[in-house]
């Protein structure tokens, strides 16, 4: 029971590595508050959980509203009584636009949901970490947020810049007891790219790379290493970049 006492907020919850976090943290003892767009698949997660012995309860929220994420907040403190995890798992890919194609609407989707999302949780986070005694965040980044060209300009300019928010809230609040570290995922089999129309020039000049992966992650397999970061085995680990990759970024 690694995570036992503590509350956890998870954001994009209700499918791939936030669903799976969800579940492993809840079976690790952790009390999880779910958070994504998708009422019914958050209910039918929070009904996995109890009827597992779990802990959890469910937000309806999106991480470019900011009143969604105060009411996610306000849901951890007043129903568990703090907060001391918050993983911020909500991403938005691009459709693997260039820059020379790329529109507007589409940079500030992106940078809203992987970007400016994250930066709500810590501003919001970060002030009942400090009541609860310390914290830990961890931010579910990309190999895209380390690398130049493994998806589209928006996507790629997004994730660069959470890795560096994530490193930068690590430092800022080392001496009160916050860790903030990152996990940088390969490829992984989810349903991100589920529904886009990609843009053929990008897909040609960002895809010729998935040749050299050696294979696609599954999400538990993230799940397992943000679960090490939020538990008290990572409490010398704060500021780091992990990559999930099978090796990939190795190449």
């Amino acid at each position: 029971m690694r995570l036992k006492d503590k509350v956890v907020l998870v954001t994009g919850a209700s499918s791939g590595i936030g669903l799976e976090i969800a579940r492993l943290f809840a079976g690790e003892g952790a009390s999880v508050v779910a958070v994504a767009r998708r009422e019914d698949k958050l209910a039918a997660l929070v009904d996995q959980i109890t009827a597992a012995g779990g802990k959890a309860v469910s937000v309806a929220g999106d991480v470019t509203r900011e009143e969604d994420i105060r009411n996610a907040i306000r849901a951890a403190v007043e129903t568990f009584g703090k907060l001391d995890v918050v993983v911020n798992n909500a991403g938005l890919m691009d459709r693997m636009e260039p820059v020379a194609e790329l529109d507007d609407d589409t940079w500030n989707a992106v940078v809203d949901v992987n970007l400016t999302g994250p930066m709500r949780l810590f501003r919001g986070a970060v002030p009942e970490m400090e009541k609860a005694g310390g914290g830990a965040f961890v931010t579910i980044a990309s190999v895209g947020g380390i690398r130049g060209a493994r998806a589209g300009a928006a996507y790629t300019a997004s994730k660069h810049g959470v890795v560096g928010l994530a490193i930068n809230v690590a430092y800022a609040y080392a001496k009160k007891g916050i860790r903030s570290n990152v996990i940088a995922p390969g490829g992984v089999s989810t349903d991100i790219l589920t529904g886009k129309s990609l843009s053929r020039e990008g897909t040609e000049v960002y895809m010729a790379g998935m040749a050299t992966n050696p294979r696609m992650g599954e999400p538990i397999e993230v799940a397992r290493v943000a679960l090490f970061l939020a538990s008290d085995e990572a409490s010398l680990v704060n500021g780091a970049v992990i990559t999930a990759d099978a090796g990939w970024t190795a190449y």
